[in-house]
């Protein structure tokens, strides 16, 4: 293959809203530039989405890159490297590092839908990149399609000129060759200096069972070339590279990848963990001194324990763990012991999609059958003693008498909903501890700002969103700062028997509420037993709710009939001494389906 001059490169992200066509599009863009050939598109939609739950959802989990070869109008040949990113806020760090390696956005706006929350948070990030933005307005051949309205909205929303955004409908491939002839008048090529030591950007990396750890990068300075021996700054380790090549989607080797390309490299790499999204890679021999802006690890935000419903099943669990662990570093576990439940993990994500994806992955590629427990977030502690420490479990929580006091984490909201909706969603976060910052009009649409705490976002603050709204809202967030709450334990006992699987870490204004709604959960799915079953919720030694399950009797004065009350009374008396004992050395078997259903408890 003819190398291209670096101007002829063009490498831009694809940013939209979930579901307004960014995956769709990349397939025309691939199939009218002959990526593809119809017959290897045909019957599969969404051809960079390689993930059975991704095709299923309609999302994108990892970042795609794919190299495209285009002769312009003006008879040049150019090569594109479209990225197709994910949408959601749980890889916002993936999304940024896939956009610094990039100069120019295509933002995908649906015709009949109009800006959404996360269309805001992606055209952000792609701005902070500096990039070019190129408007493509999708769906414009559905009959609620108003594309006049929508480049409006645009330019009063996002503050881009959109009077010369391209009109297209990805599914049918209307419009779709003057997104090609926009991308190359309208984006910039890359810079870079290839006689410069080597610098280059790790982008995203995944486990492949024959190569190892594949690495997906965009050359900066200098070249990548097979043979060569590599250090990753970040974690300091040195490679030998054994492959280097693209994806047109197919994988393609080459010798060498120049600046301005973005390529994949492999170098007999064991596990994900040691490629660090965001790193910079350099040549062993002669480094360069200053690692590439932006590189921050990846930190876990959301925790949840998961179970194996049949304990058997524990080592089939680790084992999976392990092997998720190879091709997502940002997922971390540690294992743990329950009473109620057994042995099992506590897991870190990166948010609440990340933790369903996971879950999904963990009971459908290795058909396991998990129980999760309650979602809690990282809170700091100050100790009387002048410690700080990090606690992520109520579990591990100190004596009340040890904490001077607690933080916990908040998040900036934006929620986007039709006006008609907005009382309930206003209501919604004045219930969840928010705090109001701004609203605003985006026509018939308001866009709301508000402070919240995360673990009041965790419990089931989408769904409700959701509800609330029947769909219509959209909700984009990201973690602002810690602060001091008053935030107290509050344990579930079945029995005078502490349930640790159901303790959980909450605001004292919202503890009455939640433990009564847990204990009432409770009642309806312990089945009732031969004795009276009490079940409590506490903070420390207070009550604060409590609900009984009856007792089953059986009915011993039965075989009398007439003759003196004294009688009955003795057998009546005489079962309720055996009852007493039975509570006291009674054991309460709580089905797995009580733990399911309680943790969903609503409030």
């Amino acid at each position: 293959m003819t190398t291209v001059p670096i101007s002829n490169i063009r490498n831009f992200a694809i940013v939209a809203h979930i579901d307004h066509g960014k995956s769709t599009l990349a397939d025309r863009l691939i199939q009218m530039t002959g990526g593809l050939t119809d017959r290897e598109m045909a019957g599969k939609e969404q051809v960079l989405d390689s993930m059975d739950i991704e095709r299923e959802r309609g999302i994108t989990i990892k970042a795609q890159t794919v190299r495209l070869n285009y002769r312009a109008k003006d008879g040049k040949d150019y090569i594109f490297n479209l990225m197709d990113t994910p949408g959601h806020v749980d890889f916002a760090y993936e999304v940024s590092r896939s956009l610094a390696a990039c100069e120019g956005s295509l933002l995908v706006v649906d015709a009949s839908q109009g800006v959404e929350a996360q269309t805001l948070a992606n055209v952000y990030q792609a701005l902070d990149n500096n990039h070019e933005i190129v408007p493509v307005l999708n769906k414009v051949d559905l009959p609620a399609a108003e594309p006049e309205k929508i480049r409006q909205q645009i330019e009063d929303v996002i503050g881009i000129d959109a009077s010369d955004a391209v009109m297209i409908s990805a599914k049918t491939g209307l419009g779709v060759p003057d997104v090609l002839e926009a991308i190359v008048t309208r984006l910039p090529p890359p810079k870079g200096d290839r006689d410069a030591t080597l610098k280059a950007l790790l982008v995203d990396s995944w486990y492949d069972v024959y190569l190892g750890v594949v690495v997906l990068i965009r050359v900066v300075d200098g070249t990548m070339k097979k043979g060569s021996r590599i250090r990753m700054m970040g974690t300091n380790a040195a490679y030998d590279v054994e492959r280097v090549g693209y994806f047109t989607p197919k994988m393609e080797q080459v010798d060498e990848l120049g600046p301005g390309e973005i390529g994949f490299i492999t170098a007999a790499i064991k596990e994900v963990a040691d490629t660090r999204v965001g790193d910079t890679i350099t040549d062993d021999r002669k480094p360069v001194t200053e690692m590439l802006p932006g590189f921050k690890p990846a930190i876990p935000v959301v925790f949840c324990g998961l179970f194996p419903v049949d304990a058997n099943d524990f080592e089939t669990l680790r084992a999976a763990m392990g092997k998720l662990r190879l091709n997502d570093a940002s997922f971390s576990y540690e294992m743990e012991t329950s009473a109620a439940l057994g042995f099992g993990f506590r897991c870190g994500f990166l948010g609440l999609l990340h933790l369903e994806i996971i879950q999904e992955r963990l009971s459908r590629e290795f058909d396991l059958n998990l129980i999760a427990t309650a979602p809690s977030v990282i809170y700091k502690m100050h100790l009387t003693d002048g410690q700080e420490i990090e606690i992520h479990n109520p579990v591990d929580m100190p004596d009340v008498v040890k904490i001077a006091d607690i933080e916990e984490p908040w998040i900036e909201a934006t929620i986007l909903t039709p006006d008609e909706y907005l009382g309930s969603v206003l209501k919604l976060c004045q219930d969840r501890r928010g705090a109001q910052k701004e609203l605003t009009y985006v026509g018939s649409r308001a866009m709301v700002k508000y402070d919240l705490p995360l673990n009041e976002v965790v419990f089931d603050f989408y769904d409700r969103l959701k509800s609330v709204s029947k769909g219509y809202a959209s909700f984009d967030y990201h973690l602002t700062d810690y602060k001091v709450a008053d935030l107290v334990k509050m344990q579930i006992l079945v029995n005078n028997e502490p349930v640790d699987a159901l303790s959980m870490l909450v605001h004292r204004t919202r503890a009455e509420g939640r433990g009564r709604a847990m204990v009432e959960k409770m009642k309806e799915l312990i089945p009732p037993h031969m004795f009276q079953i009490p079940i409590q919720a506490a903070i420390g030694g207070k009550v604060i709710a409590r609900e009984t399950v009856r007792a089953l009797r059986k009915d011993v004065t039965a075989k009398c009939y007439g003759g003196d009350i004294t009688r009955k009374r003795k057998l009546l008396e005489k079962q309720k001494e055996g009852k007493k004992k039975m509570r006291q050395f009674g054991k309460v078997d709580i089905p797995q389906e009580a733990f399911i259903a309680a943790l969903k408890v609503d409030s």
